[in-house]
């Protein structure tokens, strides 16, 4: 199925712009990061309880908190969500209490005992509840950065193995790049960093690489038709070539990711919202950022290759 027919769309004579946009956005969630402190955190990481209640009538964040103010919860996290599919008169209140002298089970207790006595006229349902140790979520952070190097080298070797290792550098570079303005937006946005986020970035490795040796196996194709052709013809035809397919799958993604953000409920909103910057950034990253690289490798290799020629003369 061809969406796009024959199109002859100059890629790379856009990649300098294409640069400064990449580096905006990556210094923007630099500048945010700067700005939080670092990354917002979730209990999988910090330690500490969530608790998710379904109440039957609506109930503001105020009053719960006044509750626990009484029990010495007053400074714990409290929000309000509803989803769209919920009903008019009910909402989710999530709680978070930091890790303390407490046992995850023995806060839960307590906070549902105390909302149960202050609001009976209000029953809720427990939706969900997480708890995890200040020492667990450590190990899990320092877990969380080796895999994500590990799954990257793998992929350098892959790569350099199925292709060149000029074209490794540029696939790397397209992950990293992804990854780190996924992570950027959701600083900005002051979304919370959980382990459900961290499987959506492993997920974005592996769509932003499909995609991107997609264009590389067709720029390995024309390499050998079009020997007479400089090799930003041949990357810029390749690029042209893949559209149609890329365009295709990113879209039916996105389209299920939508579903899923809109209609999919609190828990996997972040995982939805990081799979939809990471599809559109890909996307742009295998066209824009990928090809680009092994350009300007060529370029810099052919001339060295001139130089290296002259001194021999």
């Amino acid at each position: 199925m061809q969406f796009l027919r024959e199109t002859n769309i100059d890629f790379l004579k856009r990649r300098k712009q294409a640069y400064v946009f990449s580096l905006a956005l990556i210094l923007a969630g630099l500048i945010s990061l700067i700005f939080h402190g670092g990354p917002r955190y979730g209990i999988d990481f910090l330690g500490g309880t969530e608790i998710t209640l379904e109440f039957s009538h609506l109930i503001s964040v105020g009053d719960v908190r006044s509750s626990l103010a009484e029990i010495g919860y007053g400074t714990a996290e409290i929000k309000s969500s509803r989803s769209l599919k919920a009903e008019a008169n009910k909402n989710d209140i999530l709680i978070r209490v930091e890790q303390g002298d407490k046992e995850g089970s023995e806060v839960e207790r307590e906070i549902e005992e105390k909302l149960s006595q202050d609001f009976a006229d209000n029953p809720f349902e427990k939706l969900n509840v997480e708890s995890v140790g200040p020492k667990i979520g450590a190990e899990l952070r320092r877990a969380t950065i080796f895999a994500i190097l590990l799954s990257l080298f793998f992929i350098l070797l892959y790569i350099s193995w199925r292709f060149e290792f000029k074209f490794a550098i540029g696939a790397i570079a397209a992950l990293f790049h992804d990854v780190l303005i996924t992570f950027g937006i959701f600083s900005i946005l002051n979304v919370e960093i959980t382990l459900v986020v961290v499987a959506a970035f492993l997920t974005i490795v592996g769509y932003s690489l499909n995609d991107t040796i997609v264009v590389f196996d067709r720029i390995r194709e024309n390499l050998k038709v079009m020997r007479r052709e400089t090799i930003e013809r041949i990357i810029n035809v390749s690029i042209n070539q893949s559209l149609s397919r890329t365009i295709i799958t990113s879209l039916t993604t996105l389209t299920v990711l939508l579903v899923l953000f809109f209609f999919g409920g609190r828990v996997i909103h972040s995982f939805a919202l990081a799979l939809i910057i990471g599809v559109l950034i890909g996307t742009y990253s295998s066209a824009f950022v990928a090809s680009p690289i092994v350009v300007e490798w060529e370029l810099r290799s052919e001339k060295k290759k001139g130089r290296r020629n002259i001194m021999k003369k």
